[in-house]
């Protein structure tokens, strides 16, 4: 889709960048992004930060949210985050879909999954278009 496309070539010298994020695959019902992760994504157990995981989800929901309302931005006014398994290093991927739409507010939800399959965590987020259609 265009509105990701353009959303991701803005985004490299930025937050995402930084974290690593890489795009799989979206559309107005689904984004999937993942983060290859590494010894600068742990914290001090060894495991994945928790702002990392909650980013990567945030990240993924947000874009989600912008292809659905087929805008140019939408911002986070609200995000639960459900941490249920320790995520180790190596390949994380982030599912997030649009589960509920109101006017100019949706509500989305994100999972994040390792490379065996294992469920790291859940969350579910607010959002609201700020960007213009497109």
């Amino acid at each position: 889709m265009e509105g990701l496309e353009s959303m991701i070539a803005k985004g490299m010298d930025t937050f995402w960048g930084y974290l690593g994020c890489e795009f799989i695959s979206g559309d107005q019902k689904e984004v999937k992004i993942s983060l290859d992760a590494k010894e600068h994504h742990m914290n001090s157990l060894g495991i994945v930060h928790g702002g990392v995981l909650t980013s990567l989800m945030d990240q993924a929901m947000g874009m989600v949210a912008t292809a659905a309302k087929n805008v140019d931005a939408c911002v986070t006014t609200n995000m639960n985050v459900h941490f249920v398994a320790p995520m180790k290093m190596g390949l994380l991927t982030v599912t997030a879909v649009v589960i509920h739409e109101a006017g100019r507010s949706l509500t989305t939800e994100a999972r994040i999954h390792d490379q065996e399959g294992t469920l790291g965590c859940i969350s579910t987020g607010s959002f609201r278009v700020v960007g213009s259609k497109k």
